[in-house]
């Protein structure tokens, strides 16, 4: 039996954290002994089942108050000591810092580790220390997985050659979800209110969407980030006195049922990896409009007029058009709805599963 250690600072619910719960629900079934390692634990996480150990190698109270360097140090000698502890097959890393923290604790000990790319590296992976970890640390991986090639061509060439670029899995509550009867007059987004996600811009798009269409109402779905964006959305709403057709609905458990019947989904991000929310919409069939962000995110599962409408970023205007295109071309958004329902064929549970597990299979022989 193969034992697979995960590693990501939490579990707090994320794109990168949902996709880590999902492959070790689905390594443990297929007989692996599973773990995940977490810095810390957080307030609003995803639920594991006890086929999977978590641990915590984080710090400890009393440590929170060292300095970075220190801090730095206690949590990559906790990280190796569960390694050599264990001693998995293979240790498969999420995200920034987790990254570094994988490849440095488990430097001379044999067991590969692969590292995950889940955002745009510009702006995230080209700060001054990144500059010399990456051509030093990421090298030493014994394989990197990416979502998009714009992920995948920010890294050097030796890093590339053991790549492999896997989408994110679909929830199955997503698959085969019946095309409504009739859509609703409603334009939707999904995804957590953040300022990347730029729903700032989305709100102003719509507002010249409401006075060609005045009978269609926004919806936003997702919880607060908590960094001053709702207050920012809010204040927006009540300056442009929209509250009456812009509605912030808060977080969903039924996304499925929720955003089926509506008239088109507004994609509004200025970067992203591979947004969830995005595959969720494609799968549900809806027709989608979505900025056309770096680091390529939308760009990879979707073609402009075969299965959604790309915008560039940052373009209220472009936006704004797009969305009244599909709701003045009812027969043409239904098929690019219908076009889009194909991303579930590559990127439903079990494909994206096996692309993992192959690739994780290659590494340790």
């Amino acid at each position: 039996m193969r034992k697979i250690v995960f590693h990501i600072n939490s579990l707090e619910q994320g794109g990168a954290e949902r996709v880590i719960t999902n492959l070790a629900h689905q390594f443990a079934a297929e007989g692996y002994e599973v773990y995940i390692a977490t810095e810390w634990y957080a307030e609003n996480e995803f639920q594991i089942d006890k086929s999977i150990t978590r641990v915590h190698v984080g710090l400890n109270k009393e440590e929170e108050s060292r300095g970075r360097f220190a801090k730095l140090r206690i949590r990559g000698q906790r990280l190796r000591a569960f390694i050599k502890k264990v001693k998995p097959d293979v240790v498969v890393a999420f995200c920034h810092k987790a990254n570094y923290r994988a490849i440095t604790a488990a430097l001379g000990t044999g067991i590969p580790v692969i590292v995950s790319v889940r955002t745009d590296p510009v702006g995230h992976y080209d700060h001054w220390d990144d500059k010399f970890q990456i051509p030093l640390l990421f090298p030493r991986a014994a394989g990197c997985v990416f979502q998009t090639e714009g992920q995948r061509d920010f890294f050097p060439e030796k890093v590339r050659k053991k790549s492999r670029i896997i989408l994110n899995p679909l929830n199955d509550k997503y698959l085969d979800v019946p095309e409504p009867e009739k859509r609703v007059k409603e334009v939707v987004q999904s995804g957590r209110i953040v300022d990347f996600k730029n729903q700032l811009m989305l709100i102003r798009a719509f507002d010249r969407v409401h006075k060609k269409h005045p009978d269609y109402v926004l919806k936003i779905y997702g919880g607060d980030s908590g960094d001053g964006t709702r207050e920012q959305l809010e204040e927006l709403i009540a300056e442009r006195n929209a509250g009456e057709y812009v509605f912030l609905m808060g977080a969903s458990d039924s996304l499925e049922k929720v955003l089926v019947n509506a008239s088109v989904f507004a994609f509004s991000s200025d970067w992203e990896g591979l947004p969830n929310a995005l595959l969720e919409a494609m799968a549900l069939g809806l027709p989608v409009v979505a900025t056309d962000c770096p680091c390529g995110g939308p760009r990879t599962v979707m073609q402009d007029g075969v299965n959604g409408l790309l915008v560039p970023i940052k373009d209220e205007e472009a936006l704004a058009d797009g969305i009244c295109r599909l709701i003045e071309n009812p027969d043409l958004a239904e098929q690019l709805g219908r076009k889009a329902r194909d991303i579930c064929k590559i990127a439903n549970g079990k494909a994206v599963f096996e692309q993992w597990q192959d690739y994780i299979e290659s590494v340790c022989k």
